[in-house]
């Protein structure tokens, strides 16, 4: 269990210290969870300690977001000198991701097969 969330956290530290080396925009926690994925994407699978660290994370996850808040809660007057901005960009993002989703289901279903409708002379399913 200890060496699962020594793994966990290693590949943090891994994408942190990449980020800092390279000086991307991305946070670290990002890369370090995609290369945690093309590590386990290589092995086949997460083991069962892995599995039994990671859901209990995720079981707990509110509480991770306990300081996230507080932060918001302290910086509150800025959020008010921005909440123009701030509704701007939610409501385009929102939008965009829509007009997005819609696009592409709209080219799947374009490019899917139609079935085959069943004629006279047919076996039965």
């Amino acid at each position: 269990m200890i060496a699962a969330l020594a793994l966990l956290l290693g590949f943090q530290l891994v994408g942190e210290a990449l980020v800092v080396a390279l000086g991307w925009s991305v946070p670290g926690p990002v890369i370090g969870m995609l290369l945690l994925l093309a590590v386990l994407v290589w092995r086949g699978g997460p083991g069962e300690d892995l599995r039994q660290v990671s859901g209990t994370l995720l079981q707990h996850l509110s509480l991770l977001f306990v300081p996230a808040g507080a932060g918001v809660l302290v910086h509150a007057h800025l959020l008010g000198q921005d909440a123009g901005i701030i509704a701007a960009a939610l409501l385009g993002s929102t939008v965009l991701s829509l007009v997005v989703t819609a696009g592409v289901f709209g080219w799947l279903s374009r490019r899917r097969k139609p079935a085959r409708r069943p004629q006279a002379g047919d076996p039965a399913p």
